[in-house]
C-alpha cells in the first residue's frame, strides 16, 4: 500500500507538504501542489477518507435509505442498492446502506452527524412523512419513487402508471376483455407506497378506457397466495383472459396454480408482468413483461445528486417511460 511517505520521497517534499497539499490547511506554491498530484497519481495513492474530508468540506459518502418494511422484495431492491453503489463509486463516493425503518429521526440523526453528503431515499409512500424534513434538510436529497405532491423535491422513477396502462393496452390489442390485476402485498397498499398505487390507476383507468372488465386483487408474497388469488379470479371473472402481474415472487407460482385450474398458459390465458426482465425470462412459460429498470434509475438517482452537490439546476421529476418486451406468455383472445 503506498504511504504519504512513498508519495513525499517521490515529489521530493516533505511528507507534511503532502498532507497541506491534500487539506489545504496551510498555502503552499502551485508548482509544489502540482507535484504533489502527479506523484499521487502515478504512485496510485489513495489519502485516507479524512484528509479528503478535510480538503473538500465533504466526507465523500452517499446515504442510501432503504427502510426494509414487510411486503418490500428484497431481490429487487438490492438491485437499485448495487447500481447506486456502482454509481457512487465512479464518481469517488462510498455508499452508507440504512435499512432501519427509522422515519424522520433517522434521517435527521444521519444529517445532524455530518457522516454523508446527500440522501437517496427509496420506498416512496404518497403522503411520506419524511417529506417535510427532506424538504428543509440543508443536504441535497433524490427520491426513487413520486409522493403525491412531489413539488421542491428530486424524484426519479420508472413511469408506473404509463407501465400499468401499457400492459393493458397490450392485452386489449390482442382482443382481450376481461383482465385482473395480481397486485403487491395488501401492506404494501396499506402504506400507500407510491409505485404500487401508480400502476393500479395506470391499471384502471386503462381498462376503463378500453371498455374492458377488470379487477384489482392483491396479494402476499407466497404459493399458497397465488394460488387463492388465482381461484378467486376465476370465481370472479369466470371468462377472464389476461392477468397482468405486479409481484415478483408470485409470478411463476400464478402461472402454476392457474394451469393447475386449467387454464394454459397462453393458449386460455396470456400472462404480463411489471418485473426484472431476468425474472422474466426464465419463468417455465417466458413472461412478456415491462421491465424493472434498476440500473438506470440507480445510476440516474447519484447523477442527479452530483449535480445537486456541485450547484448545477436539476428537475424536479424524471420519469422513465415503460418498455415492454414481448414473450411467449400472450397471445390473442381464444
Amino acid at each position: 500500500m503506498v504511504k504519504i511517505t512513498d508519495v513525499a520521497r517521490h515529489a521530493g517534499v516533505s511528507p507534511s507538504t503532502v498532507s497541506y497539499a491534500l487539506s489545504g490547511k496551510r498555502p503552499i506554491s502551485e508548482e509544489t501542489r502540482q507535484r504533489v498530484e502527479d506523484s499521487i497519481r502515478e504512485l496510485g495513492y489513495r489519502p485516507h477518507a479524512g484528509a479528503r474530508a478535510l480538503a473538500s468540506s465533504r466526507s465523500n459518502v452517499l446515504a442510501l435509505v432503504v427502510p426494509l418494511r414487510a411486503g418490500i422484495h428484497v431481490p429487487v431492491v438490492m438491485q437499485f442498492a448495487v447500481s447506486v453503489v456502482t454509481a457512487a463509486r465512479r464518481h469517488d463516493h462510498d455508499v452508507l446502506l440504512l435499512t432501519q425503518e427509522e422515519g424522520e429521526d433517522g434521517l435527521r440523526r444521519v444529517a445532524d452527524t455530518a457522516l454523508v453528503d446527500a440522501l437517496i431515499v427509496m420506498d416512496v409512500q404518497l403522503h411520506d412523512a419524511r417529506l417535510p424534513l427532506l424538504r428543509g434538510l440543508d443536504l441535497p436529497s433524490v427520491l426513487i419513487g413520486f409522493p403525491a405532491e412531489p413539488a421542491g423535491l428530486t424524484c426519479i422513477d420508472l413511469d408506473f402508471t404509463a407501465a400499468g396502462e401499457l400492459c393493458v393496452e397490450h392485452l386489449a390489442g390482442l382482443g382481450h376483455r376481461v383482465i385482473g390485476l395480481v397486485g403487491s402485498p395488501p401492506e404494501v397498499y396499506v402504506r400507500e407506497t407510491g409505485f404500487a398505487q401508480r400502476v393500479v390507476q395506470g391499471f384502471t383507468a386503462a381498462a376503463d378506457r378500453n371498455g374492458i372488465a377488470s379487477s384489482v386483487h392483491p396479494c402476499e408474497a407466497a404459493p399458497a397466495a397465488a394460488r387463492q388469488v388465482a381461484e378467486q379470479l376465476l370465481r370472479e371473472r369466470p371468462a377472464l383472459t389476461g392477468v397482468v402481474v405486479h409481484n415478483e415472487p408470485v409470478l411463476e407460482p400464478l402461472i402454476d396454480a392457474f394451469e393447475s385450474l386449467g387454464l394454459r398458459v397462453p393458449g386460455d390465458l396470456s400472462v404480463t408482468a411489471i418485473c426484472p426482465d431476468e425474472l422474466a425470462g426464465r419463468v417455465r412459460v417466458p413472461v412478456t413483461s415491462i421491465a424493472i429498470p434498476a440500473d438506470e434509475v440507480g445510476a440516474g438517482s447519484v447523477e442527479l445528486l452530483m449535480k445537486k452537490l456541485g450547484g448545477t439546476p436539476v428537475p424536479e421529476a424524471t420519469l422513465l417511460p415503460p418498455r415492454l418486451t414481448v414473450r411467449a406468455s400472450t397471445l390473442p383472445r381464444p
